[in-house]
């Protein structure tokens, strides 16, 4: 269990850096994060995208790349060539600069040299609270609008996969709802107590599972001792599964902007992790996000 984001970087430290291919690189938000991930050792970027404004960007940060490798190529093919980098195995993480989602986007899906699994593609974040005991991990907050119990499934299997790899033998899940008991009239609940049996049947593999939990049961100990819930997971949860996308970006920014907790966040289901950060995001944020997304890379190769 990770208490803060300064355990996991711990865990990168005297580490190989890994090869992080970033894909229209020339925006001084993302260099400022690549530039801290670089200075920390953890990785070694590959920048791609207009060579000239790519210098120009990284000059007004200090960051000197005569040393780093830089592919020049148009916005058009930035996308395509930064994916590919990573499809041929010539870079392990794959980082979303100044570039359209969408399009971004299109080049991961590519079918003859994207990033494709067979898995559904899902967000994972890591929240460091203040005032609470551990790093908690939400998912999915930032892909999958209105997922069915079947793609909850594939989200949870996912998560659970990426929490194993940076190093969380069991993980513990809660299934987020807003009763702990099971109402039909509430199908986040129904789905949750079908996705808890669906582990428990070891359909989905790797971690303890339970749910429906209303968030405070899912985190606070003494909230579910006071429910009289007995279960490993109530109060102890490392994960929470969203129902839709609206719960899990609304909870992840009250975690944010009003509990003052800082989030790294990345896309996973892929053939590698995927850094897709946001202009909004903090410096923090953003290299927190590639740190998650070297420790679930290190963990997929060990």
């Amino acid at each position: 269990m990770f208490k803060s984001f300064n355990e996991m970087l711990a865990k990168l430290e005297n580490l190989p850096p890994l090869r992080l291919s970033v894909v229209q690189a020339a925006d001084a938000a993302v260099l400022e994060a690549v530039k801290d991930a670089c200075e920390r050792g953890i990785v070694e970027p590959v920048l791609i995208g207009e060579k000239e404004k790519i210098q120009e960007e990284a000059s007004k940060i200090g960051f000197p790349i005569e040393n780093v490798q830089v592919i020049d190529c148009s916005p058009q093919e930035a996308p395509l060539v930064g994916v590919r980098l990573v499809h041929e195995n010539k870079a392990d993480v794959l980082m979303k600069g100044l570039i359209d989602t969408a399009a971004f986007m299109r080049a991961v899906l590519n079918p003859d040299f994207g990033l494709r699994t067979g898995m559904l593609l899902s967000h994972l974040a890591a929240f460091e609270i203040p005032n609470f005991n551990r790093i908690l991990f939400i998912t999915d907050g930032g892909i999958n609008i209105a997922p069915t119990l079947e793609e909850k499934a594939a989200i949870l299997q996912n998560a659970i996969n990426a929490l194993r790899a940076i190093g969380y033998s069991e993980p513990k899940v809660a299934l987020l709802s807003a009763v702990e008991t099971v109402s039909t009239k509430m199908q986040s609940a129904v789905d949750a107590a079908i996705l808890a049996k669906m582990a428990e049947r070891k359909q989905i593999k790797g971690a303890l599972v339970d749910g429906p939990l209303a968030l405070d049961n899912a985190v606070s100990e003494e909230a579910a001792a006071h429910k009289g819930i007995k279960s490993p997971v109530a109060g102890k949860a490392d994960l929470i599964l969203v129902p839709n996308i609206e719960t899990g970006n609304a909870l992840g920014k009250s975690l944010t902007f009003l509990a003052g907790g800082n989030m790294a966040g990345i896309v996973v289901g892929a053939k590698a992790p995927i850094v897709l950060s946001s202009r909004a995001d903090s410096p923090v944020s953003k290299l927190m996000s590639i740190v998650l997304a070297c420790l679930m890379k290190r963990g997929e190769k060990a």
